[in-house]
């Protein structure tokens, strides 16, 4: 696909228009045009625009393989070009996902299970997990010199387990699965998956992440609200601290989801599916008014919250993620060895509803937990209500002490 240079940029110029690009932003982009891709082009007579002409560009310019902000800028406004005149819109800055390769002989195995797992029609999710642990400890293998299946042993099984610091519960659930399906298929002789049965480890307790009613209204009262982005981190932060929504469920608000005749927001949970009713607190009303009359750009979207930049698209769950991660960080407030994201705030909630001595079946509902089980594990931030369960320390007597001339005196 080709298409006249001057054509395409004043096409792409209408299309930032459209989409609500800010005036400064479309500036940058004329400039980075004239002093880029178009000084390079009149330079070599070219008039016809490529994928190819913008590769060309680029390599002419990036020298090495460190990149610099100025070079990101130009390759940015080359694939802008090229993202109009193939798709007929431009596409937002994206991450490539991590990829984790299987590879050598083990590696052939052990993408065997994979393509048995894809049949069972698992998730996606759940193949890129095994996907992750496996290639660990592939990794791992490697590097212990084993490069063949029949050269895994148990101490290699059990070495590498011991070494996993995280998520130990699904790599050795991962593994198990890898050689039950390995024996089954007659890959090796060896049952390692009865090994793992018997694995035991030593699962500690985690203290969810919290901060005290004084700390999260620091952190609220420390969102500069004056622009738009300010509006919308303000009424997000206030969604997470006041009713405990989750991320995933402040992402994917609808105004459909607001009543504000009965000043409710009834959202089916994008977690667990289930329906919840919550009261529409004032401030976080009045918050969210704010943001649609004066920070929200106009939109078709039936989501509450957008994009902050253009072209404005329905926020995402990591959109929330980092807008709350941000406030909190730069409040003041010390995040030392706690969390500071969305769901710190669920368990702040949670502590304080525990310090109102609110029913544990209410706090449930109030956060959306499938069953109370799950909320029984913020009684243990509930230090007050902890306290009073604490026994009174017996008297020891004297005679105690003295038992063998003393030695506790020594």
């Amino acid at each position: 696909m080709e298409q006249e240079i001057i054509k395409l940029t004043n096409d792409c110029l209408s299309y930032f228009q459209v989409n609500c690009y800010t005036q400064n932003r479309i500036d940058k982009y004329k400039s980075m045009w004239k002093h880029g891709i178009l000084s390079w082009m009149q330079e070599k007579k070219l008039t016809v625009y490529t994928a190819k002409t913008g590769e060309a560009f680029i390599a002419s310019f990036v020298k090495s393989g460190y990149v610099t902000a100025s070079e990101r800028d130009f390759i940015r406004s080359v694939s802008v070009l090229t993202d109009f005149m193939t798709l007929g819109y431009v596409r937002k800055k994206t991450f490539l996902p991590v990829i984790h390769p299987l590879y050598g002989a083990i590696g052939v195995q052990m993408q065997k299970l994979v393509a048995h797992l894809q049949s069972l029609r698992r998730s996606r999710i759940t193949i890129s997990d095994y996907e992750l642990y496996l290639n660990r400890f592939l990794v791992f293998l490697e590097r212990e010199g084993v490069f063949t299946v029949s050269g895994i042993k148990e101490r290699h099984i059990l070495k590498f387990v011991s070494t996993m610091e995280n998520n130990k519960i699904n790599v050795v659930s991962s593994l198990r699965v890898l050689f039950r399906f390995w024996h089954e298929h007659e890959i090796i002789e060896e049952k390692y998956d009865e090994l793992l049965d018997h694995y035991k480890w030593i699962k500690r307790e985690k203290i969810p992440s919290f901060y005290t009613a004084s700390e999260v209204s620091i952190a609220e009262n420390s969102v500069d609200r004056s622009g738009g982005v300010g509006k919308r981190n303000y009424a997000m932060m206030l969604l997470a601290s006041r009713l405990g929504l989750r991320a995933s469920d402040i992402a994917n608000l609808k105004f459909s989801n607001i009543d504000w005749e009965k000043n409710e927001i009834r959202l089916h949970q994008c977690k667990t599916g289930n329906p919840v009713i919550l009261p529409l607190l004032s401030d976080v009303g009045n918050a969210i008014i704010d943001y649609l009359k004066h920070g929200r750009f106009q939109s078709t979207s039936q989501q509450v919250f957008l994009s902050a930049r253009a072209p404005y698209v329905p926020a995402t769950k990591s959109m929330v993620c980092s807008a709350i991660r941000y406030i909190i960080q730069h409040c003041g407030v010390s995040t030392e060895k706690r969390h500071h994201g969305p769901h710190s705030l669920r368990h702040s909630l949670a502590g304080r509803l525990l310090e109102n001595s609110v029913p544990i079946h209410v706090i449930s509902e109030t956060l959306g937990h499938a069953s109370t089980e799950t909320t029984m594990s913020y009684l243990r931030i509930d230090v007050s209500s902890l306290m009073k369960c604490s026994l009174a320390v017996p008297p020891v007597d004297d005679s105690f002490y003295m038992q063998k001339g003393g030695i506790f005196y020594e």
